[in-house]
């Protein structure tokens, strides 16, 4: 079974599907047999079909993403009660550590944060849990990122977790004030969680192409990550 690092986030657009790309072409490109998922997308399939482009000769779009769904919203409201039917976090954990079995690395994109609701009573950190897996906590390098961080790594904690969490802060077009102090303290405050930041890579940056190229010049940044 290949070692599974599950990117979470303190919201939805935080920037988990750039840095999951980011991570897979980083791995593949030092000759790892990593691959990528996204179990869940709402609103569109945007997100898995850039993960898919980036290894499709290893893994299908349906496997990479086996629930998808048309309405914006979190997985277990916009589903059908025929589809929560096998939405279960058995089953999902099982899909997920059988792909495993497949690769060295399994990068696994959650949806949104640890809160939101995947299957009927459970949640993305139910899934984190049951696969007991590395946890990379993406969040804002802007105002408020504090407490949305600290909030879901404090959530992390509780879930006793065996292996290590990192957090990722993703910078933005236009920076704040916070930006250049939020990093720092949220190192002191997480004592011994590594904080590592990643500058803003501009609105092209989830094409494939930008994805090898930011690939290349992030490789210091990218390798303690994984």
């Amino acid at each position: 079974m290949g070692k599974i690092i599950f990117v979470t986030g303190t919201d939805t657009g935080v920037g988990k599907t750039l840095l999951t790309a980011l991570l897979l072409f980083h791995l593949r490109s030092q000759g790892k047999k990593a691959l990528a998922m996204k179990p869940f997308c709402s609103g569109g399939r945007g997100d898995a079909e850039l993960l898919h482009s980036l290894e499709a000769e290893d893994i299908g779009l349906e496997e990479l993403n086996p629930f998808h769904f048309k309405r914006p919203i979190a997985p277990y409201l916009a589903a059908t009660k025929k589809e929560l039917e096998r939405i279960t976090l058995e089953g999902v954990a099982h899909h997920i550590l059988t792909v495993s079995e497949r690769c060295d690395y399994l990068l696994v994109e959650g949806a949104g944060g640890l809160f939101v609701p995947l299957g009927e009573n459970w949640f993305v950190k139910d899934l984190i849990e049951v696969l007991d897996c590395e946890v990379i906590l993406v969040s804002r390098n802007r105002l408020g990122t504090i407490n949305h961080t600290l909030l879901s790594a404090k959530t992390l904690e509780k879930l006793r977790l065996k292996r290590g969490v990192k957090v990722v802060l993703m910078g933005q077009k236009k920076p704040d004030f916070s930006a250049a102090t939020n990093g720092k303290y949220l190192r002191e405050a997480l004592a011994g969680t590594p904080v590592v930041s990643v500058g803003f890579q501009g609105a092209g940056a989830s094409r494939v192409k930008a994805i090898k190229a930011t690939g290349k010049k992030l490789k210091i940044v990218l390798a303690p990550l994984v």
